[in-house]
């Protein structure tokens, strides 16, 4: 196998409403794109988000290191051992490019899918996706009319696991939160997401006992990477906290000895592709701490495709999922068929798409794809 090309691009797809969070307010996706082209005309494509505050990178930079990196992946990957051999000579540059590295690698898994006809689950050696997933109601930090509106909308759809973004303002959230409670339905789940709002966690624990709401877990409370802060949160509020930016690399979970205080957001863009999000998974479970696998908002379906079989593989440690927007955030999708939840937050993988089709099994519109 053979890779001819790999092309650079981008999807610049307005939002059908503004996301706010604590770190950042997004009005259009802002993803890489990149195309590796097969001898024969095949073609494969991969999907990065990069965000300055997750990771650092930026579109730009994302786009520098595919420059970079083109002619030696070209030149030394042929197929999926050497794809793996590069990814293990090259681990500190994707550590720091990880939503370049996720592009490249899914573009060229989806390649060499093609030209073996084989899936992507089939080319990596891991169980056939199939069966049906759920996905958390998401709600950024909106008006409280706005929170409402949408909150309203996901419960008459059957969502009843929510993940709501905290804003600093206790009687605003406050308030959001007895939208939720006040249904008084049993079955109802709700996880807060801080964006590393505060500094202290003392702060972080007044708050949270204010908010008069029972949550299963925070998200990033603290400035990234404060474990033991996290820890007196864990603690004092009787919550797991879940770590996103403040775990990109594999190797960060050698910190966590205690599995009874954490959960990891799985994210294959922050993660660098599939490949390492996988190897994540698997340490993780083996150390016995519960999974999400997460999402960048404005992730396209290239992407939502790679996290189903991270979800798939590791299904019984996972607690929650997020992603799979599709056109409900997006003005339109880049592929067909357009990987979306429905009714519930149900996605399911058989009736979706044909999981056994080739690579991803994701036709995707070129003509909406401009150069980077």
């Amino acid at each position: 196998m053979r890779i001819e090309s790999l092309e650079i691009q981008r999807f610049p797809v307005p939002f059908r409403v503004v996301f706010r969070h604590a770190s950042a307010s997004r009005s259009e996706a802002a993803n890489v794109i990149v195309a590796a082209r097969g001898p024969k005309g095949q073609t494969g494509y991969g999907e990065g988000c990069p965000r300055e505050y997750v990771t650092g990178e930026t579109a730009e930079s994302a786009a520098a290191f595919i420059e970079k990196c083109k002619p030696s992946v070209i030149r030394q990957v042929d197929d999926l051992e050497g794809l793996r051999s590069w990814i293990r000579l090259h681990g500190e540059e994707i550590d720091a490019n990880p939503a370049a590295f996720c592009a490249l690698e899914i573009a060229v898994l989806d390649l060499f899918g093609k030209l073996q006809r084989r899936s992507m689950e089939d080319l990596l050696g891991i169980s056939c996706l199939s069966g049906t997933f759920r996905y958390s109601a998401v709600l950024g930090d909106a008006s409280l009319s706005s929170f409402r509106q949408q909150a309203g909308q996901y419960w008459r759809m059957g969502f009843r696991d929510f993940k709501v973004k905290v804003s600093g303002d206790a009687k605003k959230d406050r308030r959001k939160l007895a939208l939720l409670t006040g249904h008084g339905d049993p079955d109802l789940r709700i996880r807060l997401d801080a964006n590393n709002l505060w500094r202290d966690a003392a702060d972080a624990i007044g708050y949270l006992k204010s908010l008069g709401a029972h949550v299963f877990a925070i998200e990033e409370p603290l400035q990234s990477g404060d474990l033991e802060g996290f820890r007196q949160v864990a603690s004092e509020c009787a919550v797991k906290v879940i770590l996103d930016e403040s775990l990109v690399r594999t190797g960060q979970l050698k910190a966590l000895d205690d599995p009874e205080c954490w959960i990891v957001n799985l994210r294959v863009s922050k993660m660098g592709g599939i490949i390492r999000s996988l190897e994540l998974a698997q340490e993780s479970v083996r150390r016995g701490i519960g999974l999400i696998v997460g999402a960048q908002v404005g992730e396209t379906s290239i992407l939502t495709r790679a996290s189903l079989a991270v979800m798939n593989e590791h299904r019984q440690s996972l607690v929650a999922a997020e992603g799979a927007f599709g056109t409900l955030l997006l003005e339109q999708d880049l592929t067909e068929p357009c990987l979306m939840f429905g009714a519930g937050g149900t996605l399911n993988a058989e009736t979706s798409l044909n999981s056994a089709s080739p690579g991803l099994g994701l036709e995707v519109r070129e003509d909406l794809l401009i150069p980077a």
